[in-house]
Parts: C-alpha cells; sequence; structure tokens
C-alpha cells in the first residue's frame, strides 16, 4: 500500500508539476508580448521626440531671417545690398532645413500633430512652402495625403496649392498670394480664380475672409474692381512667370 501510495504521489506531484510549468509558459508569453509592445511603443516615442526636437530648431532657422524682413527694408530699403545679403542668407538656410525634412518625410511620411505637436508639424509644411516649385510639386500629393489622414492641416494645403498654382501661371484658388508693385509700391493679388465665391473655398479649409487676411497688407478688397482689373494681372503676372523660367 505504501508502495502503491508513493507511486500514486509521485504521479500527482508529476501532473501537478506539468501545469505549473503550462501556466508559466502561458504567462511568459503575454508578458513577453506585452514587454515587447511597451518596447517598441518607448522607441518611437523616442523616435518621434528626436524628430520633435529636430523639426523646432528647423522651424526656428526658417523664421529667423524672415522676421528680419520688415526691419531691414524699413533701416535700408527694398532693393538695399543688405535686404539682398538677408534674402541670400535665407535662402541657405532654407537649403539646409530642406535636406533635414526630406529625410524625415522619406523615411516616416508626413508625422501627424499627435505623434510631433502642432509647430514641428507646421515646420514642414513652411519648410516645404518655402522651397523650390519642383520641390513643392514633389510633395503635394503627400500632404494631401497628409490632410486626408489628417496629418496635416487643410489650411496649409490651401496656401501650398495656390503658391504652386501661381507659379505654374495658373489662377490661385484661396487667394492666398501675394506680390509687390515696384511701380505702385504696394502690394496686390495675383491672379485668383472666381473671386465672387473666394470667402466660401476660404472658410471651407479654415481660412479667415479675404478681406481681413488683406487689410494686414494694406490692401481694400473690392472685388468688382478686382474682376475688372484681374485680365492685365493675369497678362503681367505670366511675362514674370515666363522671366522666372528663363534664369
Amino acid at each position: 500500500m505504501r508502495k502503491g501510495k508513493s507511486r500514486l504521489c509521485i504521479f500527482i506531484d508529476a501532473r501537478l508539476l506539468y501545469k505549473a510549468q503550462k501556466m508559466k509558459v502561458k504567462l511568459i508569453i503575454p508578458l513577453f508580448v506585452f514587454t515587447l509592445c511597451t518596447s517598441l511603443l518607448f522607441a518611437q516615442d523616442t523616435t518621434y521626440n528626436s524628430i520633435t526636437t529636430q523639426l523646432l530648431k528647423i522651424d526656428e532657422l526658417d523664421q529667423r531671417y524672415r522676421n528680419q524682413i520688415d526691419f531691414i527694408e524699413k533701416k535700408y530699403g527694398r532693393e538695399s545690398k543688405e535686404i539682398r545679403q538677408l534674402y541670400r542668407d535665407m535662402a541657405f538656410a532654407d537649403s539646409i532645413n530642406l535636406a533635414q525634412v526630406e529625410v524625415i518625410l522619406n523615411k516616416y511620411g508626413w508625422p501627424g500633430v499627435n505623434k510631433i505637436g502642432y509647430q514641428a508639424n507646421l515646420a514642414i509644411f513652411m519648410v516645404i512652402q518655402h522651397s523650390p516649385l519642383s520641390i513643392q510639386v514633389k510633395y503635394l500629393p503627400l500632404m494631401q495625403e497628409a490632410v486626408k489622414n489628417g496629418n496635416a492641416n487643410a489650411r496649409d494645403l490651401a496656401l501650398l496649392e495656390d503658391r504652386i498654382a501661381i507659379f505654374q501661371g495658373r489662377l490661385q484658388v484661396y487667394g492666398s498670394q501675394l506680390f509687390w508693385n515696384k511701380k505702385t509700391k504696394e502690394y496686390y493679388i495675383l491672379p485668383l480664380a472666381d473671386p465672387d465665391n473666394v470667402d466660401k473655398r476660404r472658410s471651407e479649409v479654415g481660412l479667415q475672409p479675404l478681406s481681413k487676411y488683406l487689410s494686414s497688407w494694406g490692401i481694400q478688397w473690392n472685388v468688382e474692381k478686382y474682376k475688372k482689373e484681374l485680365p492685365s494681372i493675369l497678362s503681367e503676372w505670366k511675362k514674370i512667370v515666363s522671366q522666372l523660367i528663363i534664369k
């Protein structure tokens, strides 16, 4: 009987050990998955924190020289050697920024505000907006997709689409692009499609009414007057664009 009991106890102990081992395996697998997921999320957060820091530095450089334009123009004049030097410095800074932003876009796509914050997200747009036309055209589809996915702002996309249209000799849609007239010494609105309904289009993408936007540039919006002047504005702008292409 003792031997039988002994054999029974050994059998029971073995089954308990087997169950315990199975339970450990069951516990270890979820724990491993949880640890792996946590590690991946941490690595992802670290990556986007690094990208955010980089983009905020890019944003500062993007605005550094642009914030000096008004001061330099008022002090030395629009045609001064000082303002020309400022624009050269700005162009060099833009090229440095673009090289960095292209690496980010090509590797990670267009990171959303939820990953890098509003200002860093805006910096990507600003760098593309301040780039040559070929770069703007290259990344336009990526930004359009980013807007659809909630990773970029429709308002910013509208500005990019306007700028591309204008420098391709087409009509802009939202009226965001202005030009300084050296003869009249004032800004004017570059060729705009369907001026009567521009505020409806601007509202749809979150832009303020055109009259309010233009007032900050010292322009009084008169749609009827603009429609009369539009043919001559378009003709003059096409000449300027053709000269830019030749250069």
